[in-house]
């Protein structure tokens, strides 16, 4: 109890010193502060910056990852007829059905007859229950047009209904490519 009355009388003191003549008295432990406003300001740093790597020119579509990338927009743009090589687990046929729905392609049964050519893998792995599928469009010399890589998850759904989910997905990229192709 003695130390509490000691250093409350040597606070009085203290303050009774360093106060200038004339100046308001006030409680030792009261100090003037900014308003709350003004002390946040003063504490808080303008917001950084952060380093960006630019707009998105591959924003994400709705049927997933845009994993699709256009190498020549102008050919892309001219393809009307397609013939398109086996590919593993039927995805050649599922790709036909699906690209079939743009209505935009006309299928062709020889490759001397096509604006492009599209071919590609279906693989499956059990073990990582994944189909992964890459598949590219080139022209009648081999120059690369257009290419996908997509990734279906496989057990639950079958081998089966992985690629055919799979087509449809590179069939709405490719949907969305050409339509950015047209509009430059």
């Amino acid at each position: 109890m003695k130390t509490i009355i000691l250093s409350g009388a040597l606070l009085m003191a203290m303050s009774a010193v360093a106060r200038p003549q004339g100046a308001p008295t006030s409680s030792p432990q009261v100090e003037q502060r900014p308003p709350q406003d003004q002390q946040q300001q003063q504490q808080q740093p303008p917001p950084e910056r952060r380093p960006t790597l630019g707009p998105s020119t591959n924003p994400p579509s709705l049927s997933g990852p845009r994993t699709a990338s256009t190498t020549d927009a102008r050919k892309l743009a001219r393809v009307r007829t397609i013939y398109i090589e086996r590919i593993d687990n039927a995805l050649d046929e599922k790709l036909t059905a699906a690209l079939a729905k743009i209505r935009r392609f006309r299928f062709v049964g020889e490759r001397k007859e096509a604006d492009a050519i599209m071919n590609g893998t279906c693989f499956d792995s059990r073990r990582l229950k994944l189909l992964r599928s890459e598949v590219y469009l080139h022209d009648q010399s081999g120059a690369s047009i257009w290419q996908d890589s997509v990734r279906r998850p496989i057990k639950p759904p079958s081998i089966e209904v992985a690629a055919t989910e799979t087509a449809d997905v590179i069939a709405a990229h490719l949907s969305e490519s050409l339509t950015e192709a047209e509009r430059h």
